[in-house]
């Protein structure tokens, strides 16, 4: 979802920006109202999460997927190695991805009971001289989350934020490089936010491709090539609504637990529902539950959506049902949904 509010001004001014004469969608990239317009989107940015100066924002493409090449080709500059923490298909793919070019440790994985809780961490066990530690800090098919971060010492922390990037405030200045595709929590599809320490830019390996070079965005103001404008615009307009509208990320973090607390409430209470990620793991974004039935879970999904609760299938590979309650989720919706899995629940417990 995103924020009514936002939908509402982009119609707005879908056919004219401000007094430009044209849509964002329409501009150049190289005009003065869209400089305009991507300097506000990162110092709201900045603004928000609390970014320290000595870290770069870039605007890229080629989704949160991209960044899987792009870190390591940027920071195998040392040992060539990695350590990874396999907490779902994300993960895996990151540290598939990785190992293409350096040597990559596995240094835990849930993978043994369906990636429904976060491994405990052996300190011990890690690479003191690895090039960076990569984590997925929320798990959106198994919804799971960290709720504290590894101590990787001078070891740079790289997490993937794409289901839990501005759902709560973080600490950005305990990761070396923060990335997240923008189509859960900023915008539409299109942008992908990185946050990197500067230090890490400008060691990219000489046969870096120009595009994946963080060096090449930084240097260019992530104009090197032509920007998602259109989506940069949008998650200005985001911004803009959770400084203005919300209050900031303490008040969306209330929200946001607030809003899991009711669905989780309902389903260790249900003796119908079973939510699947264990409790001291639980993400506050993506909430997976089962029956126990597969043919009941059809038919929950199946009336569901004919009562106008959509997308609430569970991800292929383990299907059930996933309710994800990204910021624009409104607590109405949550509590709407309670209901709706309460009288299903008196026609089949």
């Amino acid at each position: 979802m995103l924020p009514e509010s936002v939908l509402r001004r982009a119609a707005d001014e879908m056919l004219c920006y401000k007094s430009t004469g044209q849509s964002v969608m329409e501009m150049s990239h190289r005009s003065k109202a869209f400089g305009e317009i991507i300097e506000s989107c990162e110092s709201l940015l900045r603004e928000v999460m609390s970014i320290p100066d000595n870290y770069k924002v870039l605007f890229l493409q080629g989704g949160a997927s991209s960044q899987f090449a792009m870190v390591p080709l940027n920071l195998f500059n040392g040992s060539g190695r990695a350590d990874f923490v396999i907490t779902g298909q994300w993960a895996k793919k990151a540290y598939q991805e990785a190992s293409r070019y350096g040597q990559c440790n596995i240094v835990a994985s849930s993978a043994d009971k369906t990636f429904s809780y976060i491994p405990e961490l052996d300190p011990s066990t890690f690479d003191k001289d690895a090039d960076y530690f990569h984590i997925c800090q929320n798990n959106t098919i198994y919804g799971t989350a960290f709720k504290e971060l590894p101590d990787t010492g001078n070891v740079p922390l790289v997490a993937d934020m794409s289901s839990n990037i501005l759902s709560e405030p973080i600490d950005v200045s305990k990761y070396g490089i923060i990335y997240a595709g923008a189509q859960k929590n900023l915008g539409p599809a299109g942008v992908t936010i990185v946050i990197i320490r500067e230090d890490l830019v400008g060691r990219a390996r000489d046969n870096t491709p120009t595009m994946f070079n963080y060096a090449t965005h930084v240097e260019n103001g992530s104009m090197y090539n032509t920007p998602p404008t259109y989506a940069i615009y949008i998650c200005m307009l985001v911004l803009e609504y959770i400084k203005n509208e919300i209050g900031g990320l303490e008040k969306m973090a209330e929200i946001n637990r607030k809003k899991a607390a009711i669905l989780y409430d309902y389903l260790d209470s249900s003796s119908l529902f079973k939510g699947t990620a264990a409790k001291k793991d639980r993400s506050i974004m993506n909430v997976p539950f089962v029956t126990g039935s597969e043919e009941l879970d059809a038919l929950f999904v199946k009336e569901a959506a004919e009562a106008g609760f959509v997308n609430l299938k569970g991800h292929r590979s383990v299907g059930g049902m996933r309710a994800s309650i990204y910021n624009a989720m409104p607590v109405e919706g949550v509590t709407a949904l309670v209901e709706f899995m309460k009288e299903f629940e008196k026609k089949h417990a």
